[in-house]
Parts: C-alpha cells; sequence; structure tokens
C-alpha cells in the first residue's frame, strides 16, 4: 500500500466506477473524473498536514490498482472513519480485511488514534465482516442521510 497520487487518477476513477464499489461508497453514483481528481488532491493535503489520507492497494506483480484503505472524514459533523474499497474482481480474496488491518495498526502505532471507527450501510454485509475480521466491534446504528447506516469501532491496546 502506498498514499494515491495524480498518477492514479485513471485506475482510482475506474475502482470508484465499479458497481459493487459505487454501489454503497457512492450511494451508487458514477461520479465524473473531476471528483475523483478531488478525492485524490484532498487526501495528498491531508497527508501533508495529517500523515492520513487514501492509500493505493496494488498486487506485487503488476502494480495495478486493487483497492484502496485510509481515513476519511464522514458524516455531519465530520467525524473521521477508516474507509476502503476493493475492485469487483478482487473479492473475496481476503484483501479487504489485509488492507483494513494494516491501516488499523497504522492508526495506532504511527498516528496515535485512541479508537478508530468505519460505518457502512446496514445492506452493506460484506463491508460489515471486514470490520468484524479486522476486529472492530458494532457500537451502534442509526438513519443517516436517510440511510441504516450501521458504526463499528475498535480501541487502541493498552500502552
Amino acid at each position: 500500500m502506498r498514499p494515491l497520487a495524480t498518477e492514479d487518477l485513471d485506475q482510482f476513477h475506474a475502482l470508484l466506477t465499479q458497481p459493487g464499489v459505487r454501489r454503497y461508497l457512492l450511494d451508487d453514483e458514477v461520479i465524473p473524473r473531476e471528483r475523483t481528481q478531488s478525492f485524490i488532491d484532498t487526501s495528498i493535503a491531508s497527508f501533508a498536514s495529517n500523515d492520513y489520507g487514501l492509500w493505493g492497494a496494488t498486487e506485487k506483480d503488476d502494480g495495478v490498482l486493487v483497492g484502496f484503505c485510509g481515513f476519511w472524514l464522514f458524516h455531519d459533523p465530520p467525524r473521521l472513519e477508516l474507509l476502503y474499497g476493493l475492485r469487483d474482481d478482487c473479492r473475496g480474496r481476503g484483501y479487504a480485511t489485509e488492507m483494513a488491518a494494516a491501516m488499523i495498526r497504522y492508526g495506532f502505532e504511527a498516528l496515535r488514534f485512541d479508537r478508530i471507527e468505519a460505518s457502512t450501510d446496514a445492506p452493506n454485509t460484506a463491508s460489515i465482516a471486514v470490520m468484524e475480521r479486522a476486529g472492530m466491534a458494532f457500537f451502534k446504528r442509526e438513519l443517516c442521510g436517510g440511510r441504516d447506516t450501521v458504526y463499528y469501532a475498535i480501541s487502541a491496546p493498552l500502552r
């Protein structure tokens, strides 16, 4: 995994517009390239000021982007949450759990977070399973933006 860069625009846009990715992360909207560029620009700025943003996950052999993971501001008021997405043809291989677990470690060890939260639409059972396999536990369910949303969290180990 490595921080997303401007050069990732085409691959990242292709990933974000896949049906399985956009269904829950983008409320099924097919976003324009300009919005994808905005995500990358925001992530680069966030790394510069906060040491977190979106990381691209690639396979070792070809360097092709298979997914992304990181910390991102969501909801109103904004809250920092763990975020991940995986190319449709890469699901079921354990990549999402591996990315989420690595990001949780990074959050606790490098960023010194006390707690990491994530949320998803309640019907997104695959994402719920990833959160649970990464060690997160359910802590609430509520309507958020008109969507039934579940929240998971994990606290830092004692230091």
